[in-house]
């Protein structure tokens, strides 16, 4: 019979570990022994481990068993697919049974039988290969995607490059206006990717302070800080397995920088407070509605940390560059918002449409989510007509059609404009309301203010 399998024997007594080592590695793959269970979690971390045979004690003098139960509680929070064997002396068996309830797969009672003790193992790893085909098959992406995608010709090339790479591990940078949806194809990367089963970790860069940037991204120690009360876990540590999406990844202070570049390029971060390097194992994905390229030639951005984060570059088009998608969106925009407001609306007027197309939507998909939910609520009847929509009228200059948007003597924008002018216009709406005018635009009250400060607002 061939040899398979990853088999983990973690015991304090060297003669047991040398012992099991012979006669373990005639039916595994491989066979690894620790002495102490301390560096189990960094193990985990860089071995595909199938079954752990785990001993109950570990102390001098301490023979409850308890320090087995926590490394078994350990080992499944964090490898929840692992199989473990308890081994332990046969005054222990009634805590190997809490063991069993607490996730073990079986135990062996020292001194052992060779034939039983490789026999329990080899079907907590028969164990393990069926749950992990099991687990395959359940977590291909079947949940339905909250992802709208349209039929225009600007938008299938960018589908058919998301379905190709989500399959990877390279670090993703997403680019496009404010409120194309960057948040968005984060997750629905997320979906399709092998780590949909992980947790997705979303972070505005925007929004963290700089003497929190530290503790928020890489964590903190108890007694690490004046306020450090207790141990802080940071999002590299709580995306582990999972995706990281570091939005507005252009407000990071330059400063800053270095250290993000560090963890990406050594793949570990070191808590604030502790000289423990610990690993991470994230995918990264990064987003923003600036040039980064023009930042990295004007100072504001390390060009190191651009080649690490834009492995694949995914551009997001405005919403006025694909049209036909307009309509259909605020299609699903209306049936969302009748579900929420138990209303019955069936579609819009002619004249609505037509408004809705002929709007620039400078906000983009999230303003064109938030005026459907506006108009849903203040409209009578059947249809959603446009004075229900409350969009100022557009024609000519104001709002160009695509052949006007090809002379070369139509005034233009550039992006920088408009998001300017679509910040102050907010707070103008909301009457100097910071709150009011971040959550119209979509955004968080901290990146109001930074956008605020780099537009003199």
């Amino acid at each position: 019979m061939a040899k398979q399998g990853t088999l983990l024997v973690v015991d304090d007594n060297r003669n047991i570990l040398t012992s099991l080592q012979y006669l373990l590695e005639e039916y595994f793959q491989q066979v690894i022994t620790l002495n102490s269970p301390v560096t189990i979690p960094s193990l985990l971390q860089r071995e595909a481990i199938d079954v752990v045979l785990l001993d109950m004690n570990f102390s001098s003098g301490i023979n409850s068993g308890n320090e087995g139960l926590y490394w078994l509680r350990e080992i499944k929070r964090l490898r929840p697919q692992i199989q473990v064997v308890l081994f332990t002396a046969y005054a222990d068996i009634n805590l190997a049974v809490t063991g069993l309830k607490d996730g073990a797969t079986d135990f062996i009672v020292k001194p052992w039988d060779n034939a039983k003790l490789v026999q329990t193992l080899q079907e907590a790893y028969a164990k393990a290969r069926g749950n992990e085909k099991k687990r395959k098959q359940a977590s291909q992406p079947t949940e339905k995607s909250s992802m709208y995608w349209g039929n225009s010709s600007v938008i299938r090339p960018l589908r058919l490059l998301v379905e190709k790479v989500s399959t990877t591990d390279a670090n993703i940078l997403i680019t496009g206006e404010n409120g194309t949806g960057k948040d968005m194809l984060a997750r629905e990367i997320h979906r399709l990717s092998p780590r949909r089963n992980g947790p997705m970790v979303a972070v505005d860069m925007g929004a963290i302070t700089e003497s929190l940037f530290e503790s928020e991204l890489f964590g903190h120690v108890k007694g690490s800080f004046t306020d450090a009360h207790t141990d802080r876990v940071g999002r590299f540590e709580a995306a582990d397995g999972g995706t990281l999406f570091l939005d507005e990844i252009a407000n990071l202070p330059y400063h800053l920088q270095a250290k993000l570049l560090t963890v990406i390029q050594k793949r570990y971060f070191i808590k604030v407070g502790s000289n423990t390097p610990q690993p991470t194992n994230i995918r990264l994905i990064c987003a923003t509605n600036r040039n980064l390229d023009e930042m990295v030639h004007n100072g504001e951005f390390r060009e190191d940390l651009l080649y690490r984060i834009n492995t694949i570059h995914l551009h997001i088009p405005a919403l006025r560059e694909r049209k036909e998608d307009i309509l259909p969106l605020a299609q699903r925009f209306l049936e969302q918002y009748n579900q929420q407001y138990l209303r019955t609306l069936t579609g819009f007027s002619a004249d609505a449409e037509q408004r809705l197309l002929n709007y620039p939507w400078y906000g983009n998909i999230r303003e064109l989510q938030h005026t459907i939910e506006k108009a849903v609520i203040l409209s009578d009847g059947n249809l959603l007509k446009a004075e229900n929509l409350q969009l100022a009228e557009v024609s000519g200059q104001d709002a160009p059609s695509i052949h006007e948007e090809n002379k070369e003597d139509t005034p233009l924008q550039t992006l920088d404009e408009m998001e300017k002018n679509l910040v102050k216009k907010a707070i103008e709406q909301c009457d100097g309301n910071l709150s009011q005018a971040a959550a119209q635009l979509g955004i968080t009250r901290q990146t109001l203010y930074n956008k605020m400060k780099r537009h003199g607002i």
